[in-house]
């Protein structure tokens, strides 16, 4: 059974920072791309950076630019995602996903992950 689990989300002030952790268990790690996403009150969900399975790929959208930073350790099934700068437009519930892909490729478009997990809740406070 495969579980993914985020952890690390919390209430921060504009301007600083917090680290995300994602645990996947049940699969085998380096067989997935794997991406950071987040929702929004009253938004859809959108994709904010992904890695290749071997983490030479990474993608981020325009908005963290700069802020954000994705890494992952295939020895310990993690994902990690480092949050700096923050504002408060950062405020949603973050998610992990991992997609079957064993290419150099991920994406941040939320079609195709197959695994997610409940989310982790990120307040920035102005």
């Amino acid at each position: 059974q495969v579980q993914v689990v985020e952890s690390g989300g919390g209430l921060v002030q504009a301007g600083g920072s917090l680290r995300l952790s994602c645990t996947a268990s049940g699969l085998t790690f380096d067989d997935y791309s794997v991406g950071w996403f987040r929702q929004a009150p009253g938004k859809e969900r959108e994709g904010v950076l992904c890695i290749s399975w071997n983490g030479d790929k990474t993608l981020f959208v325009d908005s963290v630019k700069g802020r954000f930073t994705i890494s992952r350790d295939n020895a310990k099934n993690m994902l990690f995602l480092q949050m700096n700068s923050l504002k408060p437009e950062d405020t949603a519930i973050y998610y992990c996903a991992a997609r079957r892909s064993p290419y150099d490729y991920c994406s941040v478009s939320p079609v195709n992950y197959g695994y997610w997990g409940q989310g982790t809740q990120v307040t920035v406070s102005s």
